[in-house]
């Protein structure tokens, strides 16, 4: 992804190394913690453009960069793709909510924005409109649940991006 399509500068300062990855059996956690993946994607890029194939479980997308980045405009962005899932992440919440409490929800709409500001600042903005005979408290119910969704955690919280260990380069596609 372009440091147009994250907000970073190309020219930021270096990011301090990890600490060298130990392999699994000789790690000593201070606390027993067990971790369980509820998701995973791959993606992977082949050619010399900035287009990416996406695998995540059976289903298929892809994510590019505007020409003016750079790519072909063949895909949606990688900001593109992470706006799309705090959106659907939130409709589905709410959908899921109001149909547990039979409120009469007939359509969720979520606008998201990814905006820059000044000093590399960025944020995301959020409006998420309810359409179905709800009352105020229904409304204001499901606008608190909102911020409640797991990617909306995930975004907002900076959810750690942990090393994995790598494996061994090979012609083969691994999952």
């Amino acid at each position: 992804m372009t440091a147009e399509g994250t907000g970073a500068a190309p020219d930021t300062e270096p990011v301090k190394p990890a600490e060298p990855i130990q392999p699994a059996e000789s790690v000593e956690p201070a606390e027993p913690a067990e971790f369980v993946r509820s998701a995973a994607a791959v993606a992977t890029s082949t050619a010399d453009d900035y287009r990416v194939d996406i695998r995540s479980g059976r289903h298929r997308l892809s994510a590019d960069e505007p020409e003016s980045a750079g790519g072909a405009d063949t895909a949606t962005t990688p900001v593109g793709l992470l706006l799309s899932a705090l959106g659907s992440c939130t409709a589905i919440t709410l959908r899921m909510y109001a149909q547990r409490k039979q409120w009469p929800l007939t359509t969720v709409r979520v606008h998201l924005g990814y905006e820059k500001g000044p000093e590399k600042a960025v944020r995301i903005t959020r409006r998420i409109d309810l359409i179905g005979d709800l009352d105020e408290a229904q409304r204001a119910r499901l606008l608190d649940i909102a911020d409640r969704t797991p990617v909306t955690r995930a975004v907002s919280a900076g959810t750690p991006i942990v090393p994995a260990a790598p494996r061994a380069a090979s012609g083969a596609q691994h999952a």
